[in-house]
């Protein structure tokens, strides 16, 4: 890839709303996980920003945090580190597609330039918190750490209804067409009739 020069202007205050957004506790708690979740193999990162994205950027870490979370089937067949970029883009691109079958909204995804060229970290970090919760969630045995680290998704509440069931529901009112219940007309005071008057000869 090409070398990037200095940004000026718009775009650097855009990056610099960006980078706003990384939050430095929220990495440890992350690295803490994924060091419990994959092992002491996958070493630490040096603190800081530039440390994570160092960390992540060939997507071994991220292959092997989806593989340990997959129970005996890994998603990503063969974690292989590289030196070059195009071997690194793909893994990063493996685990994000291994990433969303697993249950991450595609809402909640990074882009592989967001890790890669380090342009959106935050993102990174929002994919990584929105799979810990799936795996929480999920409660299938293959999550390691502290569940309290991440928050449980919402889960489907499926109800079977019988057809008769679903004939009495027909019947009933609901409340939003309104309701007459202890409507009364007692102490309604009403005067004397109005006369139509006619104006026209």
């Amino acid at each position: 890839m090409a070398n990037k020069g200095p940004q000026y202007g718009l775009s650097r205050d855009v990056q610099m709303k960006i980078d706003k957004k990384y939050d430095a506790e929220l990495e440890e708690r992350l690295v803490q996980w994924i060091v419990a979740q994959c092992g002491a193999a996958v070493g630490e990162p040096e603190a800081g920003k530039t440390g994570f994205q160092t960390w992540l950027k060939d997507g071994c870490v991220l292959g092997h945090l989806i593989n340990s979370l997959s129970g005996g089937n890994p998603p990503i067949k063969k974690v292989q580190s590289s030196t070059m970029a195009f071997k690194q883009m793909e893994l990063i691109s493996q685990f994000l597609k291994a990433a969303e079958k697993y249950g991450v909204m595609v809402t909640d995804m990074f882009q592989t330039v967001d890790l890669w060229e380090g342009k959106d970290l935050a993102a990174v970090q929002r994919t990584l918190m929105s799979l810990g919760s799936v795996a929480v969630t999920k409660n299938d045995g293959c999550y390691k750490g502290d569940p309290s680290w991440f928050h449980r998704k919402a889960q489907e509440n499926k109800r079977e209804f019988s057809d008769e069931q679903l004939m009495e529901g027909k019947s009933v009112i609901g409340l939003q067409m309104g309701t007459n219940r202890g409507a009364s007309q007692a102490g309604m005071s009403y005067g004397t009739p109005r006369q139509i008057i006619n104006n026209n000869p």
